[in-house]
C-alpha cells in the first residue's frame, strides 16, 4: 500500500498554499514556541478537505491543545514531548484524535508504547535528537523489527530525496507493515519553516511509484 505523506513544520501562509498545491495528505504546524518552525499565524490559511491539519505539541497543557485545536481547525494533535497516556485519554474524551511521537535510538524500549495504545489513534517514530523534532537525522530502521503493535505510524526523522531507495526498500520488508505515511521536514527546507515545492513534488512523485 502506498504511503500516505505528511509535510511537517508549516508557518508562512504563501508557502502553505504552494504545498497544499501538491495535495499532501497532512500537513503539520508546530505551536511549541521554542521551535524556529513555530507558527504564530492567527488563523491557518484554508486549505482543500482532503488535506489534514496537524498540530504539533510538546509537554502542552490541557486547554492549550483544545483551544488551538478549536481555533486552528485542527484534525490532529501531535503530542512530541513526555506526554502521559492519562493526558491522552484526557484529550480523546474531548474528542480530538490523536498522535503520539517517541524519540527512537538504539536504547529505545519499544514496550513503553504499550499503555499508549488504547488511547492514541497513530504512532509516530522519529530520531531521538537534541530537538523534539527536526533534527535532521535518520535512525536505523532495522530497530522497527522490535516494533510489535498493530498500531499503524508515521515513519519521520531526516527523511530526504536521498532516502528513495533506502525508503522503498524498508516498505517490502515486515517491520513496515504498519507503517501508515512518511513524514517529513528539515530535509526539503530552504529556511527553517520554508518548503521547497520542487523538491517535495519529486519526493512525492518518487513515492507514489513505490
Amino acid at each position: 500500500m502506498e504511503p500516505k505523506l505528511k509535510i511537517c513544520g508549516m508557518k508562512d501562509p504563501e508557502n502553505i498554499q504552494e504545498i497544499a498545491a501538491l495535495s499532501p495528505d497532512f500537513l503539520g504546524f508546530i505551536f511549541w514556541e521554542p521551535s524556529r518552525r513555530f507558527c504564530n499565524l492567527e488563523t491557518l490559511p484554508d486549505l482543500p478537505e482532503n488535506i489534514q491539519k496537524v498540530g504539533v505539541f510538546v509537554n502542552p497543557g490541557l486547554m492549550e491543545v483544545f483551544l488551538t485545536a478549536k481555533n486552528k481547525q485542527l484534525d490532529y494533535i501531535q503530542l512530541h514531548g513526555k506526554e502521559k497516556p492519562e493526558f491522552c485519554k484526557k484529550l480523546k474524551k474531548l474528542g480530538l484524535k490523536l498522535i503520539k511521537a517517541f524519540s527512537i535510538d538504539e536504547t529505545f524500549d519499544f514496550k513503553t508504547m504499550k499503555k499508549y495504545s488504547d488511547v492514541v489513534d497513530y504512532f509516530l517514530l522519529d530520531t531521538k535528537g537534541k530537538n523534539p523534532g527536526g533534527n535532521g537525522i535518520t535512525f536505523n530502521w532495522k530497530l522497527l523489527e522490535q516494533y510489535s503493535y498493530d498500531k499503524p505510524y508515521f515513519l519521520s526523522g531526516g527523511i530526504g530525496l536521498e532516502q528513495t531507495a533506502q525508503l522503498q526498500e524498508f516498505l517490502k520488508t515486515k517491520a513496515a507493515q504498519h507503517c501508515f505515511a512518511i513524514d517529513i521536514n528539515s530535509r526539503f527546507e530552504t529556511a527553517p519553516g520554508i518548503k521547497n515545492v520542487e523538491q517535495l513534488n519529486q519526493f512525492q512523485q518518487q513515492i507514489n511509484t513505490f
